[in-house]
């Protein structure tokens, strides 16, 4: 018996929240006595595949039907079930992702199976098993005792570090038996984010607010999130009133993230935005009004004009490297 992983790609790389979840699965793999198998859809090298090996997997089954290319949500599901009794596995792991939460809820209705998402620590096994996760946007936790004889968990970004080895996956061909009923969906078009980094998966963060005046202004946040190999991200006012594109709102009704760290330029810090970026480990909060709500939640803060404040924090980065 084995505790399986899926592992999501992109543009046929590996993600890193999936890492995150190799690394955490082999984990709790270890705590049972068994073994990590990870489970991987779609178009990928092999050297991607054996290097899962590096974060704890001891196989990888690669499953690349070309029907699967377009994420269905019910053939994935078909697929993991098939994988879980292939392997044995009572426990899957898998990153909390827009796929991922489709995924895991679907799965764990067809299998009845206990399911935690968001979950930030390994389980306790020693007397049943308990897992803790975070809940309320990141402002408390719980503890979820899972009785189901099937398990089904989704780790939060950042939950573990994933620190790699020398070691090799095994790799394995895994061909499902896909049905007509697993593709009665149809996807008519897939928009996709751009951007060096990509938001959900990024461990550096610099986002803009109304505090930038406009569009054109853009290139403030963008050089600084060049120069730190980051992601760029906005407040929901920004993205309503066209200045950026909505995948990069991050707030309660966009993406919700938890990077290492969170650059905040001239946005005032509303309930609402802070609801999606509170999970950050680090958050940094420019702003020239020294009563703004933000820096109360803020780590560091630092009053003062974005249009000074972030051209001389790019100087600063770019001269440290």
């Amino acid at each position: 018996m084995s505790v399986l992983i899926f592992v999501e790609i992109a543009d046929g790389i590996v993600k890193n929240s999936s890492l995150e979840a190799v690394a955490y699965g082999a984990r709790v793999a270890g705590l049972q006595n068994t073994t990590a198998t990870a489970l991987v859809i779609g178009n990928v090298s092999s050297d991607q595949l054996t290097a899962l090996g590096n974060f704890g997997a001891k196989k990888a089954l690669h499953a690349n039907d070309p029907r699967l290319e377009h994420g269905v949500i019910q053939a994935y599901t078909s697929v993991l079930a098939q994988a879980m009794e292939k392997e044995g596995a009572t426990l899957l792991v898998l990153a909390t992702s827009s796929l991922g939460s489709a995924v895991s809820a679907r799965l764990a209705a067809r299998l009845k199976a206990s399911l935690v998402t968001n979950a930030v620590d390994l389980p306790e096994v020693a007397n049943g098993f308990r897992v803790k996760r975070s809940i309320y946007t990141g402002k408390a936790f719980a503890e979820v005792e899972m009785k189901g004889d099937q398990k089904i968990i989704a780790i939060k970004k950042n939950a573990i570090t994933a620190e790699p080895t020398a070691d090799q996956a095994d790799v394995e061909t895994f061909v499902p038996t896909l049905s007509d009923a697993d593709f009665n969906v149809k996807i008519t078009e897939t928009v996709k984010a751009t951007g060096d980094v990509l938001l959900p998966e990024a461990d550096l963060v610099v986002s803009g607010g109304r505090g930038l005046k406009g569009p054109e202004n853009w290139n403030l946040v963008e050089d600084l999130a060049r120069a730190l190999h980051a992601a760029t991200a906005c407040s929901k006012p920004v993205s309503d009133l066209d200045w950026r594109p909505h995948h990069e709102h991050v707030g309660q009704t966009g993406i919700k993230i938890s990077p290492n760290l969170y650059i905040a330029a001239g946005i005032s810090g509303a309930i609402q935005h802070l609801a999606g970026v509170n999970s950050s480990k680090v958050i940094v909060v420019i702003n020239k009004d020294p009563e703004a709500p933000f820096f109360k939640a803020a780590d560091y803060g630092i009053v003062g004009d974005v249009f000074d404040i972030l051209p001389r924090l790019t100087k600063a980065v770019k001269e440290m490297a």
